[in-house]
């Protein structure tokens, strides 16, 4: 049987559903798109947001390693500054106590007995070390007399323990800025004792400082090594 040509309305009818059919495929079509630059975009969006994350969280990282060195080189300087600070009043109490005991050698310059005993003493020191028959013992100008004194004791005490004799001159050739004592010179000029008050403390000084560091301050803990 053959097919009979479509009317009209059957025309439109079939358009119709062709462009339903067409629009519907274009929905689906749309929405597959949308579903995939959704997740597209998601993915993106993820992707920047996990960079710029890890952007912030270097920069804090390094914002926070600065900020500690920072606070380390502070308390460091601090430390430093204090430790300094102590050295400081540590040395201006030894300074302190060096006055006090300089002061201490002025007055006994000041009192003839004591002085004429010990610069018999140290005199007779001096002798004994030389052993010459003659010796030179400069003094103070201000020191002549008692000076004077001191050597006849002296020698009388050098001959009694060495058994000889020695001839001694005085020159009034130190510094009236001393604090005392004497100079004494060997015959021949070559050997110099010094044994004024100054150079006396000046050793005591440097041979006792470690003591009078630990007695006034205790033990050092940055020492390791001790003599």
């Amino acid at each position: 049987m053959a097919s009979r040509a479509l009317n009209d309305d059957e025309v439109i009818s079939e358009m119709n559903k062709m462009v339903a059919f067409i629009k519907q495929e274009a929905l689906e079509k749309a929405r597959e798109l949308k579903v995939k630059a959704d997740e597209e975009f998601a993915i993106e969006k993820a992707k920047l947001v996990k960079q710029e994350q890890q952007a912030i969280d270097a920069q804090y990282e390094k914002k926070r390693k600065g900020a500690e060195t920072a606070q380390k080189i502070a308390q460091s300087t601090l430390t430093n500054k204090s430790r300094l600070k102590l050295l400081q009043q540590r040395e201006e109490h030894l300074q302190d106590l060096f006055s006090t005991a300089r002061s201490s050698i002025v007055r006994l310059a000041s009192e003839e007995g004591q002085y004429v005993q010990f610069l018999e003493g140290v005199i007779v020191q001096g002798l004994l070390q030389l052993l010459e028959t003659d010796a030179t013992v400069r003094a103070r100008q201000k020191d002549v007399g008692v000076v004077q004194k001191a050597v006849e004791g002296a020698s009388r005490t050098y001959k009694e323990v060495s058994g000889r004799s020695v001839k001694v001159a005085i020159e009034a050739s130190l510094s009236n800025e001393l604090a005392g004592g004497v100079v004494i010179i060997s015959g021949s000029g070559r050997i110099s004792i010094d044994n004024t008050l100054d150079e006396r403390l000046r050793l005591l000084e440097d041979r006792m400082l470690p003591e009078i560091r630990f007695d006034l301050f205790g033990a050092n803990d940055n020492r390791k090594f001790f003599t």
